[in-house]
């Protein structure tokens, strides 16, 4: 009998927290959520952070390529330097990196300088994320762990909902500087939590980062990887240039874009976790429903622009399609990563932010090409079934492989 997952007859005995289960998610979904606030901070008060430095909105935009170059290069530099590390340990080194980041962004005078510190901040964003995962699928049954990333990686959805908002509110009456702060400070209390709640497992002091870069070339997880970086771009097409369309196109009151951007958040959050849901039940069918339904409501959107109440359906139902793709990745990879399983489950975010990039590209060459707002659905749409077709692809190369029981 074929399967899409790695065999699960020797999975591993879940690893107890010291002071509890709950305590233990608690903190690891918080950790993702004050990261992912500090990676979406800085959108909502791009204006304050502009003017304070005297800059334009375009020339501010470089501290937000700072932070994404710093998460494409620390992912796998980190992890790599950490091959020989516990997972907690390298959760806590890495906790002190985020702070240190957000306290250089604060503490630099010029925009050159606040760049390097949003680089060194994005340094252990994939790495936190990844680890995150691993340790919350390790404390529970093998069956619960799309449950387990689920659960922790709903952080991200969290901070969009509220963190950011929160974040240029803070910004808009305090300054951004209160704002990275209070960042830093929400990144202290993650690694004193991650101190006292989260298991110390046992670190393989023999590990080797040759090892570790060795074990990454899997056919499977390199074809699981570029479903990422392809697959979540379209979410990116439509939602860098959102504001953008709800202004020129549909023209809804300032004060709506606000709930449009609420209805985005909270379709986040329910992907995370009706992804994991699925997950748990069939991990292949969870990713080819992420991937095609987000294709569906991505080529509706150029049809209901016009339409506030329809546009905000769309809205809902794009980033929940989408962000249920990152629990079936995020545990696929754990199947068939082996020896790389830090490494690997750090570049699912580092091919996340590929897709931003790539996302928003899209876009950009879109509208410079005169074509309509309508058109970023499409281009979106196309991004999602492209990711689609890789993923089938992997799905037709595995039943090929896998000798028959």
């Amino acid at each position: 009998m074929t399967t899409d997952t790695a065999s699960t007859e020797f999975a591993p005995v879940p690893v107890p927290p010291p002071h509890g289960t709950a305590a233990a998610f608690l903190i690891l979904t918080f950790g993702t959520f004050v990261v992912g606030t500090g990676e979406f901070a800085i959108m909502g008060m791009l204006p304050e952070f502009a003017s304070s430095l005297n800059l334009s909105t375009a020339d501010a935009g470089y501290a937000i390529t700072a932070y994404a170059l710093g998460v494409v290069f620390g992912a796998p530099l980190i992890t790599i330097l950490g091959a020989r590390l516990s997972r907690r340990e390298l959760l806590l080194s890495l906790y002190v990196l985020f702070c240190l980041g957000n306290l250089l962004s604060i503490a630099m005078p010029t925009p050159g300088l606040i760049e390097v510190g949003r680089f060194v901040t994005g340094l252990p964003h994939g790495a936190l994320f990844g680890i995150s995962a691993l340790v919350a699928a390790s404390m529970v049954d093998h069956s619960r762990r799309g449950w387990a990333v689920g659960r922790v990686l709903s952080g991200i959805a969290i901070a969009t909902l509220v963190g950011a908002p929160f974040s240029t509110f803070a910004a808009h009456h305090f300054g951004w500087r209160i704002s990275y702060l209070i960042i830093a400070f929400c990144g202290l209390a993650t690694f004193a939590g991650v101190w006292r709640y989260i298991p110390a497992d046992i670190p393989n002091r023999r590990n080797s980062p040759v090892r570790e870069i060795t074990a990454l070339f899997n056919t499977q997880v390199m074809l699981t990887l570029l479903t990422a970086a392809i697959g979540f771009g379209g979410m990116f097409t439509i939602y860098t240039y959102l504001t953008s369309v709800l202004q020129d196109v549909t023209h809804v009151p300032e004060w709506e874009i606000m709930v449009f951007m609420v209805v985005w958040g909270g379709g986040m959050l329910v992907g995370a976790n009706v992804g994991a849901w699925l997950v748990d039940r069939n991990l292949s069918l969870a990713a080819i429903i992420a991937l095609s339904g987000s294709a569906i409501a991505m080529l509706a959107f150029p049809l209901v622009l016009h339409n506030p109440y329809a546009l905000m359906l769309v809205v809902f139902l794009i980033p929940t399609f989408v962000n249920a793709l990152g629990p079936a990745l995020q545990t696929r990879l754990m199947d068939f990563a082996g020896d790389a399983q830090t490494l690997a489950a750090s570049l699912n975010h580092s091919a996340f932010n590929v897709a931003n990039a790539m996302g928003a590209s899209m876009g950009s060459a879109l509208l410079a090409a005169q074509y309509s707002y309508g058109s970023l659905g499409i281009g979106a749409a196309m991004l999602s079934a492209g990711g689609l077709l890789v993923y089938l692809a992997a799905l037709a190369l595995l039943k090929r492989t896998v000798v028959p029981a």
